[in-house]
C-alpha cells in the first residue's frame, strides 16, 4: 500500500463515535455501567493530535451513532442492539441533544456525519462530504475497534481513501478484542501510534 505524503490540507482525523452517551458517566453507557477505562482514555490520548491537525490546516471528522427518534420520540432499535443493549431508552443518542456530542475534550469537530449502524459510510453522506472538502487522507481514533472503527476503516479501503488506524487512540471493551482488531485490519490499512504521527506531521 503506498503512503506517499498527503497535504495537510487533504487530511482528516476521523473521530469515530467519542460521543457523551459512550463515555461520560451521565450518558447512556455510563448510567447503564458499561464502560472500560481504555474507551475512557481514548479522548486525552488523541487530543494533542487534534490540535495539531487543527492547528496546520487538517481537518476534524466526527462521526456519531444515533438512534433515530420515530413516532412519540421513541427510538429505533434494531433487535439486535435491544438484545445487546436492553438499557437504551429514550433520548439516548438523539439527533441534537447532549449524548449524542462529541465529547468535549476534542470539541470542535469541523464536520459531522450522523451514523446507524457500525460503518460510518453505511447510508449516510460520509463519502460525500469527504469527497467536497477535498479529503483524502484519514487518520482515525474511536471505538469500538472491532465494531464501528473497523468496519469504517474497511469502507474506506474500499473507497480508495489513504487510511491509518490510531492503535493507542481506539479502544474496545477488552484489550485482547482491541488487539484481535487492529491485527484484522492491517491488510487495509497503516497502524501506528498517536506519537507517530505527530512525529511524522511534525516535521
Amino acid at each position: 500500500m503506498s503512503h506517499d505524503p498527503i497535504p495537510m490540507k487533504r487530511t482528516a482525523l476521523l473521530i469515530c463515535d467519542l460521543q457523551n452517551d459512550f463515555l461520560h458517566p451521565d450518558g447512556a453507557y455510563g448510567r447503564a455501567g458499561q464502560a472500560a477505562p481504555e474507551i475512557a482514555a481514548v479522548p486525552a490520548t488523541v487530543r494533542p493530535l487534534a490540535e495539531l491537525i487543527r492547528a496546520r490546516g487538517g481537518f476534524i471528522v466526527s462521526t456519531h451513532f444515533t438512534l433515530v427518534p420515530g413516532k412519540g420520540g421513541e427510538p429505533m432499535i434494531s433487535p439486535h442492539l435491544r438484545e445487546l443493549r436492553p438499557f437504551l431508552r429514550k433520548g439516548d443518542f438523539l439527533p441534537g441533544a447532549w449524548g449524542h456530542a462529541l465529547v468535549d475534550e476534542l470539541q470542535p469537530a469541523d464536520l459531522t456525519v450522523e451514523k446507524v449502524a457500525y460503518s460510518a459510510f453505511y447510508m449516510t453522506r460520509l463519502e460525500w462530504v469527504l469527497r467536497k472538502a477535498g479529503i483524502e487522507r484519514l487518520i482515525v481514533s474511536g471505538i469500538v475497534t472491532n465494531g464501528g472503527v473497523a468496519s469504517t476503516v474497511r469502507d474506506a479501503h474500499v473507497r480508495d481513501f489513504s487510511v491509518t488506524v490510531l492503535s493507542d487512540a481506539c479502544a474496545a471493551f477488552s484489550p485482547s478484542v482491541h488487539q484481535t482488531a487492529i491485527d484484522a485490519l492491517k491488510p487495509v490499512c497503516r497502524v501506528a501510534t498517536v506519537a507517530e504521527i505527530v512525529t511524522e506531521l511534525s516535521t
